[in-house]
């Protein structure tokens, strides 16, 4: 009987500074933007406990029609403004549900060496099954959430810039 552990990992670039980026990722805000922009897509995010730091525990509610549990319950543990990296560890629901025994989602806003007025969205999705017998639950893993969430707040984030600098 043997552990399983492995992670998935997207890269999303987003046509704006990855400083301008983070403003949209860090502590709560990410909250407020699944629920305004994507609550048929993702859900809605509620808030626990805490301020957006560290130890903050979020509830995401899943659309109607989601397969499984329905929700899943994380906590912050990790809310890096300098390296501009948020991780947190699902404790209840999700794929812990199916039977995993850690998920863990971690965002990096990173710099893009290439292009100077852009980043990179890195979501990575972190699990570890601790019995080999588990394996076939892998293919119910999917990273599609935290791609669509990249996307979709990506894509408000440049079409604020864009209002912002036309009002300038």
């Amino acid at each position: 009987m043997g552990v399983i552990r492995g992670e998935i990992c997207h890269d999303a670039p987003v046509e704006a500074p990855a400083s301008v980026v983070w403003e949209s990722y860090r502590g709560l805000e990410l909250s407020r933007l699944v629920n305004e922009l994507m609550p048929h897509l993702v859900g809605t995010a509620e808030v626990i406990e805490g301020d957006g730091s560290a130890g903050t525990i979020v509830k995401l509610v899943f659309p109607p029609g989601t397969p499984g549990i329905g929700y899943l319950k994380g906590v912050f543990r990790i809310m890096d403004e300098e390296k501009r990296v948020r991780e947190s560890d699902v404790f209840e629901g999700g794929y812990l549900h199916l039977g995993f025994d850690r998920y863990t989602i971690r965002i990096e806003i990173v710099d893009d060496d290439v292009h100077m007025h852009r980043s990179i969205v890195r979501s990575t999705v972190k699990y570890e099954l601790k019995d080999d017998s588990k394996a076939h639950l892998l293919s119910q893993l999917s990273i599609q959430m935290h791609i669509t969430i990249a996307h979709v707040v990506g894509d408000y984030i440049v079409n604020n810039n864009k209002k912002r600098t036309h009002l300038s």
